[in-house]
């Protein structure tokens, strides 16, 4: 589409959140464009057919909360199919690498963990939540590892605050299409400006000016939907400047989580919808999906610093590191049995760089200063933004909604 000159409300982004905004906006009478540096929708969610019989979501993957996701109802509109069979994270495919007697002491010390860190929570100071884990506890490291598929970072990284105001009411369904896909569709009759990075928006004058890279426009509202990381870095410039929301960007930085999608040969021989984590008593491992939907594939799953050293190690290093792993626990029959289809590589995703958002220690409070409008003119919108629901597509979603609301009561 043609960039316009002259907007009523502009709106930064065209993932999750820029898409819930422009969504809410759409009979509201006003004239609307979502301008997306890249060149697809759905941001931070991306649903690719892998091979010609295995759907691969590279980021967002999961309905979290779905009985309180706003993206349930939408699917169910658009006629995406939901499974609602509950994920197998707690469960374990039976191998030797990880016995029954080990798995339940693992499972043990992790709720026991989040037990001493909700109580911390109720403390009159924020904490780093790595303070909560049992000195010597031999688990500690696996429980590290959940840390970073959760948060995708350590726990020495994490605000106990922020980790306890996360709602999770452990429900949990896919869709069987792909989660980018229905965001994508959700989004496929908006007014979206696509290549369209913007680079500068100065709000100096009665109008908002953005300078983009196919030229500049004016709009008498935007809404910003970036990820915090591009904030942070200054990547799209504010003038005046916006001390504030850079601070509270920098506050609130996105960890990294990256999948990596295997097609395995004889698929029988492992369990639909299975679950394979080793027991390998250190923090930069891996945990893997076997036979998600039923496909003949096995989805591996990174996070924290050990996904930043995979990603830099190049392309197929993620692949190569969980062959390994699941060679490890399963026997050297499964090398050839194993081969790389996909991956993600969200930190070299220069419109991200990185997966989701997590406070760090004492910057809890950063959420609400970030997602505050700036003069009645620029409003923030992201799944950094969410009090509770942040890291996830519908938080995103629901923020955008919410920035919308803020441009109408100003109407």
């Amino acid at each position: 589409m043609s960039l316009p000159s002259d907007i009523d409300v502009a709106i930064i982004g065209a993932g999750a959140a820029g898409l819930g905004a422009a969504n809410a906006l759409k009979d509201s009478g006003l004239s609307v464009v979502v301008l997306e540096a890249r060149d697809r929708l759905g941001g931070r969610g991306q649903t690719v057919l892998a091979a010609p019989d295995v759907v691969f979501d590279v980021g967002c993957g999961w309905l979290h909360s779905a009985d309180k996701n706003s993206f349930v109802d939408i699917a169910e509109r658009l006629h995406f199919e939901i499974d609602r069979n509950r994920p197998p994270w707690r469960e374990q495919s039976s191998h030797p690498a990880f016995p029954p007697r080990e798995r339940a002491e693992f499972l043990g010390a992790l709720d026991a963990f989040y037990e001493r860190a909700e109580d911390a929570s109720d403390a009159p100071q924020d904490s780093v939540a790595s303070e909560w884990l049992e000195p010597g506890n031999r688990w500690n490291p696996m429980v590290d590892a959940i840390s970073t598929y959760i948060n995708g970072c350590e726990l020495d990284q994490v605000s106990v605050y922020d980790m306890d105001a996360y709602e999770d009411t452990e429900i949990n369904w896919r869709v069987r299409r792909g989660y980018g896909a229905l965001i994508a569709a959700y989004g496929a009759r908006l007014n979206v400006a696509l290549n369209t990075s913007v680079t500068l928006i100065d709000h100096s004058g009665a109008r908002v000016r953005i300078e983009t890279s196919r030229g500049t426009l004016s709009a008498a509202k935007v809404i910003i939907t970036v990820p915090t990381n591009l904030i942070a870095d200054e990547v799209i410039r504010f003038s005046p400047a916006l001390p504030a929301k850079v601070g509270a960007a920098r506050g609130l930085p996105l960890g990294l989580a990256d999948k990596v999608m295997l097609r395995l040969d004889a698929p029988e021989a492992l369990p639909v919808d299975g679950s394979l984590r080793g027991a390998l008593m250190r923090t930069a491992m891996g945990t893997y999906h076997t036979r998600p939907f039923g496909q003949p594939c096995i989805e591996g799953f990174f996070g924290g610093r050990f996904a930043k050293e995979l990603e830099d190690a190049g392309e197929g290093a993620l692949a190569a590191q969980s062959i390994d792993e699941i060679v490890s626990m399963l026997g050297s029959d499964f090398r050839r049995r194993l081969t790389p289809l996909a991956s993600s590589r969200w930190a070299l995703d220069p419109f991200a760089r990185g997966s989701y958002s997590h406070a760090m220690p004492g910057c809890a409070d950063c959420r609400a200063v970030l997602a505050a409008p700036v003069e009645s003119r620029l409003f923030f919108a992201g799944e950094a933004t969410s009090p509770n629901f942040f890291s996830t597509a519908h938080g995103a979603r629901d923020s955008g909604e919410r920035a919308a609301r803020e441009v109408l009561r100003g109407k």
